[in-house]
Order: C-alpha cells, then structure tokens, then sequence
C-alpha cells in the first residue's frame, strides 16, 4: 500500500509539473509563419497551421477543429492587414480563449512590424477585395521575414518569459542564416531584373518589387474579381505590344485563365509555390525562396 501512495503522490507531482515543461502551442494561420514559429521555436513550441498553402487565405472556413486550436492556444500568429478578416475575427470569438485576443500578448500579426505596399487613398466595394491597410501578401520578400522574425522572437519571449533566452538565442541562428541566404538571393536574381510579367492576383506585389521585375497586367480586373472574356480579349490586345517574358501563377490558383492567356500572349505559365509547402522543393522558408528563384530563371535565361 505504502508503495501504491508513493507511487501515485510522484504520479501527481509529475502531472502538476507537466504544464510547466509544456511546448507553447502555436496556432499560425499560414503555413509561412508556422515555418518561421517552428525556425525561431525549435522544441519549445507546438505549432499548428490553420490553412493549406494550396487554399486562398482570404476564404477559410471557421471550423470547430480550428475553434479547438484556438481555444488552448497560447500564441496565434496572423498576417493581419485584414488578410484573415472574414474567418478569424470569428475563431476568435467563438474560442473563449482571452489569451489570444487582439492586444493581449498571445496574439501577434506579423504585419504590424512591416511597412505595406498598396496602401489606397479610398477604398468601396467597387474596386474588388482591396485591403484598406495596404497589401497583406508579405511573405515573398525575403526582407519582411527578417523583419517579423525578430518581432516575433521577442513575442515568444512575452509569451513564454522562461525560455526568453532560447528563443533569443533560435533569433540569432536565424538572423544569421538568412542574411547570409538573403545575399545568395541576390546574386541569383540578378538576371531577373526587368524582367517583364503578368500576375493573377495582386499577391505577388512584394516579389516583383524585391526582384526588380516590371508587372505589366493582372489577370484580375480588380482583386478577388475573376475576369470575364472581354476583360482577357482586352488584355490580349494590350499585350500583343508588350509581351510579358511569363505569366506568374501560384501554387492555389485555378490555372484556366492563366493558361488561356498564356496560349495567346505565347509567354509561358510560370507555377511558383506562393508559400510554404506549395510545391515539394519549398518544404520550409529557405526552400521557399530557393525553389521561387529556381522557377523564375528557368524561364528567364
């Protein structure tokens, strides 16, 4: 009996000391940033992705899964800029969990540590989904992940005080690997400068203006907006006198217009992965730049 008590008291004081060894959890709402937690987190952090990198962001569906995720989250990582705003504001809510709202510590968007492009001097419902706080599509300049990652070092450190240090010390490895890859980017993209290209959404802003390249045309007429046949016989004529060298299409994107453009502009589908996980080779950040870049001047040359 004396060994059944001993055994069971050690068995509580094991239990009672779990929740203080626990992995923070994590809920990030793209796969990008739950890349960068788990690159600045290491071991000290449970992270869990709440969208696809094949699913466009803006239309997520509020699950009771994901209601659960959030519920006993200690950190939810957003892009905010009203990426998420028809699908979070209602996670959140529904969740309970005042630890993740927005002003508490254990929520953080990225975007809030970035200077936008595309910010609008007005904004109705007659110019498509535009983002009144600028254009949240952030993740395909390699220098606005050196930027939120130190933001996001520092909140993971609010969050979770004991292990500051580790994550301080994960921020630094980091910091030091990507600079060193942000300066073999460079060297790589050169020949990409100038380079003319069509895009579908407006997501693809931070890569073309990083990379130098001219965007000549949308697809879509206004963000969000499929285009109708008039819309592409126009674009079309508007390019048969400035041809576009390719036409850049994600990983999520419906592939009939870009490929009926393609078709008749004689420039070809470029297929990037957008973000973490949109093709095999981008299997993390690193891969994600390094498969984009490999893409791209596959067609440049």
């Amino acid at each position: 009996m004396n060994a059944f008590i001993r055994g069971l008291c050690l068995a509580c004081v094991l239990g009672f000391a779990l929740p203080a060894n626990a992995a923070t959890k994590v809920l990030a709402t793209t796969s990008d940033w739950g890349s960068l937690v788990t690159e600045l987190g290491g071991d000290k952090v449970n992270v869990y992705t709440a969208t696809s990198p094949l699913q466009d962001v803006h239309r997520v569906d509020a699950k009771p899964s994901l209601v659960a995720r959030a519920r006993s989250a200690d950190l939810i990582v957003a892009t905010g800029a009203e990426l998420e705003s028809g699908w979070l504001p209602v996670l959140l809510q529904e969740s309970g969990n005042s630890k993740v709202q927005p002003g508490a510590p254990g929520y953080f968007e990225i975007t809030s540590a970035l200077r936008l492009l595309d910010i609008p001097t007005a904004v109705d419902r007659s110019m498509g989904d535009v983002h009144a706080l600028g254009n949240p599509h952030v993740q395909l300049d390699p220098r606005n992940i050196a930027v939120a990652a130190k933001a996001l070092s520092a909140r993971l450190a609010q969050v979770d005080p004991p292990n500051a240090a580790f994550y301080q010390q994960r921020g630094a490895d980091f910091q030091a690997r990507w600079q060193q890859a942000m300066a073999r980017w460079a060297t790589q993209a050169a020949t990409l400068k100038d380079v003319p290209v069509v895009v579908i959404h407006r997501d693809q802003t931070y890569l073309v203006h990083w990379l130098g390249m001219k965007e000549l045309a949308a697809i879509e007429p206004k963000p969000g907006v499929p285009p109708s046949a008039g819309y592409l016989a126009g674009l079309v004529a508007k390019l048969g006198t400035t041809p576009p060298r390719m036409i850049l299409r994600n990983a999520y994107n419906d592939p009939k217009a870009s490929d009926w453009l393609a078709e008749r502009v004689k420039a070809p589908v470029v297929l990037l992965p957008f973000s973490v996980g949109g093709t095999p080779e981008a299997k993390d950040l690193f891969g994600l730049f390094d498969d984009t870049l490999r893409r791209l001047q596959a067609v440049a040359k």
